[in-house]
């Protein structure tokens, strides 16, 4: 058991995302003639240049913001749909947040339950005498067409900042293992979930291994104010609730499947993440994977920053749903378009992960990228770092229509339809501005325009050879 006050490290703060777009449990039905996903209302669906590292960042930014960027010592990473199978991806996700190359790293995949296992591990590894601990969740699962699984497939992430000053505590916490196969599984190279769909297994399964993990745990359950508990629909978790001894009200109180469907190894993250938002002060945190294995959490809330970005607001049809998920595009065109070699594109990656400009210092204007003649004075210096802010200001903007775009980002446009771009002039830190071209993401086409306030975010910019380009792009100005 830990307590406050203890050398376990403490959730000092939370930041959690899902995409804007939602698609309801009305247009499968009007598709499909049925709905195979209880409980769930409608759901989170990725845009085209989103995916799970993308998530992570969006999640783990906000988190970082809420905590005043601290540096961070340990960085955990945690998905069943990691965009790589084999990848180390916290160097990517990293090098977004500019975590320092020295942290120790760790990926959790393969379970839903990869979330908690990664937050344990946090409170295991800390605390840490030079920075922070930073825990990431962010997952999309998919299933085959008209399968309960794919009815369920939701997007979310959720990120905790681990120090030992403040917070709130992990005060006690358990794990179980019981031998369930089939449950839900993927093969491997397989990109959709399944599950032999034998209803009595698999309450079965999820309820005694929760029940497993939650029963050794020494509370009153009267006490618990939230219980968030795997989502994989939106009533699976409530069959659980009499053997975990809880209520159905504890558990809704800490549900967000109804809204963003099954987020797999982000489930309970991101319940646990609602429930420190809401200031609740005694939560239950019991998490499921297949297999199968359970975590339990019991969590003393403190004084948390929290900074929540789940409200989505753009209903989409299903036609767009799968052609925002590929169903419906060919692919990237033949022979690709620009050809640009990886090494080349790393040198790069101060600039489009970390927004780095030079300052001429000869007049003192911001040149980004930082290379040539400076754009001010026209001369060719040696430029001083300087790290942009993120924050910008429309200059100019255009719509790519179809067939517009370069073959490169045919694939982004065939899932995504016209996207604008930007020229960006992009704040320096003492108040000078650099400008920049930018595709434009998380607004739709054609709303942005010229003086308008603009963030910069990570998305996916294309793929060629195999490997996913990430950069920055622009959206809306978002408070953090």
């Amino acid at each position: 058991m830990n307590s406050k006050g203890s050398t376990v490290p403490n959730i000092a703060a939370v930041g959690a995302y899902a995409p804007r777009f939602r698609i309801s449990a009305d247009e499968f039905r009007e598709a499909w003639g049925q709905f195979h996903a209880g409980g769930i209302n409608e759901k989170a669906v990725p845009q085209a240049d989103e995916d799970a590292l993308t998530m992570a960042y969006e999640a783990g930014e906000r988190a970082l913001s809420a905590a005043g960027n601290p540096d961070v010592s340990f960085l955990a990473f945690a998905s069943t749909t990691p965009p790589m199978a084999e990848e180390d991806l916290t160097a990517r996700l990293g090098g977004m947040l500019g975590v320092s190359e020295t942290a120790t790293r760790h990926v959790f995949t393969g379970s839903t339950r990869a979330g908690t296992r990664a937050l344990v591990a946090g409170l295991s590894a800390g605390p840490w005498e030079d920075g922070v601990g930073l825990v990431i969740a962010a997952d999309c699962p998919r299933g085959e067409p008209n399968s309960a699984e794919e009815h369920a497939a939701g997007a979310g992430s959720a990120a905790f900042v681990l120090d030992d000053a403040g917070g709130a505590s992990i005060v006690q916490q358990a794990e179980y293992g019981s031998e369930f196969p089939g449950t839900r599984f993927r093969g491997t190279g397989e990109e959709a979930v399944e599950g032999l769909g034998v209803t009595g297994y698999d309450r079965r399964a999820f309820s005694e291994t929760l029940a497993g993990a939650v029963g050794q745990l020494d509370f009153d359950t009267e006490d618990v104010d939230v219980t968030g508990v795997q989502a994989p629909d939106g009533k699976l978790p409530y069959r659980a609730a009499g053997a975990l001894g809880v209520g159905v009200e504890e558990i809704q109180a800490g549900a967000l499947v109804h809204e963003l469907g099954d987020t797999g190894a982000a489930s309970v993250p991101l319940s646990l993440a609602k429930a420190l938002a809401e200031g609740h002060e005694l939560i239950l945190a019991a998490s499921f994977g297949s297999g199968a294995g359970a975590d339990a959490l019991l969590v003393e809330a403190g004084d948390v920053p929290v900074s929540m970005a789940l409200d989505g607001d753009d209903p989409i049809s299903y036609a767009e749903y799968l052609r925002k998920r590929g169903d419906l595009t060919s692919g990237p065109p033949s022979g690709g378009g620009a050809y640009v070699s990886v090494p080349s594109w790393r040198r790069t990656l101060d600039q489009r992960h970390r927004l780095l400009a030079g300052k001429c210092p000869d007049c003192g204007a911001l040149n980004f990228p930082p290379e040539g003649a400076c754009s001010g004075c026209k001369t060719l210096v040696e430029y001083d770092d300087v790290q942009l802010t993120g924050t910008g200001t429309i200059e100019a903007v255009t719509t790519i229509s179809q067939g517009g775009a370069p073959p490169e980002f045919a694939e982004q446009q065939g899932k995504s339809g016209d996207f604008d771009v930007a020229i960006v002039a992009l704040d320096g830190p003492e108040g000078d501005t650099a400008s920049a071209p930018a595709q434009v993401t998380g607004a739709d086409t054609g709303t942005l325009e010229i003086g308008d306030s603009v963030a910069t975010t990570m998305r996916r910019i294309y793929t060629q050879e195999g490997v996913t380009r990430y950069g920055f792009k622009t959206r809306p100005s978002v408070e953090f």
